[in-house]
């Protein structure tokens, strides 16, 4: 069986993907981002246009089961701007579902991602999940273990968002220690909020991808060490697990506002990246990385 990228408009083959953007929302909506919802059909169309039109073929959209993912729209989105859309199953931490959110989650979240990963009309790609600050809380645990059982059922990629970049071995040892999940098969995601290089070293070695954010003015105070730290993991020899993304999440953020939005990856970073780091590595953080992080041998 070969490992296929799993696309809103169907599997590609890991070599079609191209330039990739890791990490990012098209759309997305939060009770605790009250009025900074991305909704608008017309700006994420903008703002992937923006994106190809400096080269840009993939973006990874991380938005989750219940903040308005709008996976019906993304194939069109897709076809129009010529940009390979991956979607996301999965959940975010228990506050952006609001105070009634138990009642509303399936029983069966296992079940739900499996559905949205193999038998929904607009496919998933990736099942996220989310830390808490520093500690995993019950509800992150019950959602990585449904996680962990929709990976073994599909071979799907799990990206995790590690709230301010931390507990990222926590979170490798209940998903791959306990829950027996490859750790290749496992992204953490914010790892620049949390700029420790004994960490990240840590992350590599365990076999894991590790995914930065480009620069935004919400996490803006690392920013500076973006860099900084992609070299020393490339020196430490784990150039082949980085990845990068805009990981825009407020209209605010996108370039067609106050930027700088998805493509400044390509016209900011990936300039600086090759010129300071080298070219190889940009080339692996844009395209071979993701070809493999997101790749996988789906099971029906």
């Amino acid at each position: 069986m070969s490992e296929l990228v799993r696309t809103v408009l169907g599997d590609i083959a890991p070599g079609e993907l191209g330039v990739c953007d890791a990490h990012d929302h098209l759309f997305i909506g939060s009770p605790a981002l009250p009025g900074q919802e991305l909704d608008d059909a017309d700006a994420a169309l903008a703002e992937l246009n923006a994106f190809a039109a400096l080269g840009g073929r993939a973006v990874v959209q991380w938005t989750p089961w219940g903040m308005g993912p709008r996976t019906e729209e993304l194939p069109g989105l897709s076809r129009r701007s010529g940009v390979h859309v991956i979607g996301a199953t999965g959940m975010h931490q228990a506050r952006h579902y609001g105070p009634d959110a138990p009642a509303g989650v399936p029983d069966d979240l296992a079940g739900l991602f499996v559905h949205e990963l193999t038998g929904a009309p607009v496919k998933a790609g990736l099942i996220k999940v989310a830390g808490a600050y520093h500690r995993l809380d019950d509800h992150a645990r019950h959602v990585m273990a449904a996680a962990a059982e929709a990976h073994h059922a599909t071979d799907a990629p799990i990206g995790v968002h590690l709230e301010g970049g931390t507990a990222a071995m926590d979170v490798l040892d209940l998903l791959c220690g306990r829950h027996g999940v490859p750790p290749h098969r496992v992204i953490l995601g914010h790892l620049h909020r949390f700029p420790d290089p004994g960490i990240h070293r840590a992350a590599g070695e365990a076999g894991a991808f590790l995914a930065f954010d480009g620069p935004s003015r919400v996490h803006h105070a690392t920013d500076w060490r973006l860099l900084e730290s992609i070299a020393a993991l490339a020196d430490a020899g784990h150039a082949h697990r980085i990845l990068l993304g805009a990981d825009t999440v407020t209209p605010a953020a996108r370039s067609t506002a106050d930027g700088p939005g998805m493509p400044f990856l390509l016209g900011g970073l990936r300039p600086r990246i090759e010129r300071e780091l080298g070219a190889a590595l940009a080339t692996a953080i844009f395209v071979e990385n993701p070809s493999r992080a997101f790749a996988a041998r789906w099971r029906p």
